[in-house]
């Protein structure tokens, strides 16, 4: 599959959940709550190609750990594609999250050290108001929600320098469960943060 720069796009939404105290230092160029940082991203295309290939109503979630500062230690990372996807939907996928096809997704992939493997799996992706929930098979779940800010409103975060949606205010919640079960990490998390937002990338 042979798609120079500037022929795909996706637009859809996304939700991130870590072990971090709410808000995420890591955003902000500081080192993680913990000392480590452990994170389940996902997104929902609601619209997307690559080429010729549609990539509308496709799920993508990563599960990424950072030994340390996010930007001096380089992650651990596991993608997991949409089982509903076809061979030459996996592969766009593939190419564009992984970070071969240019984009924001590039400029996130020299910080990861290890890809742990990528996979096909059963992913649900639900946003329901403020909430927004994330089920990978068996080996994963996770579900946050929008903290309330003044008079009841939204509280968001703009231009912070490290983010996996640039130009997109990003929406700070708190998670209630976040757990992980594969390549060998058991992580159980509660009460601790998230991001939300409409995303849209294009290489």
């Amino acid at each position: 599959m042979s798609v120079m720069a500037g022929q795909w796009k996706l637009d859809g939404t996304y939700f991130e959940a870590c072990n971090c105290e709410t808000a995420c230092p890591c955003v902000f160029l500081s080192a993680p709550s913990a000392g480590e940082c452990t994170v389940l991203v996902a997104w929902h295309i609601d619209k997307g190609s690559f080429g010729s290939t549609a990539l509308d109503g496709m799920n993508i979630a990563l599960a990424a750990h950072s030994p340390g500062h996010m930007l001096q230690t380089k992650w651990r990372a596991a993608l997991y594609l949409d089982e509903r996807a076809n061979a030459e939907q996996r592969d766009a996928l593939t190419r564009i999250f992984a970070g071969q096809a240019g984009g924001h997704p590039a400029n996130l992939a020299p910080l990861i050290g290890e890809v742990l493997g990528v996979k096909a799996a059963p992913i649900e992706y639900r946003a329901e108001g403020r909430k927004r929930s994330l089920a990978i098979g068996n080996l994963a779940v996770a579900d946050i929600e929008a903290i309330s800010g003044q008079n009841g409103a939204d509280v968001t975060i703009a231009n912070h320098p490290m983010c996996v949606v640039p130009g997109i205010p990003a929406v700070v919640a708190k998670s209630g469960r976040v757990s992980y079960h594969d390549y060998g990490y058991q992580w159980e998390i509660t009460g601790k943060n998230g991001f939300y937002s409409a995303f849209a990338y294009q290489g």
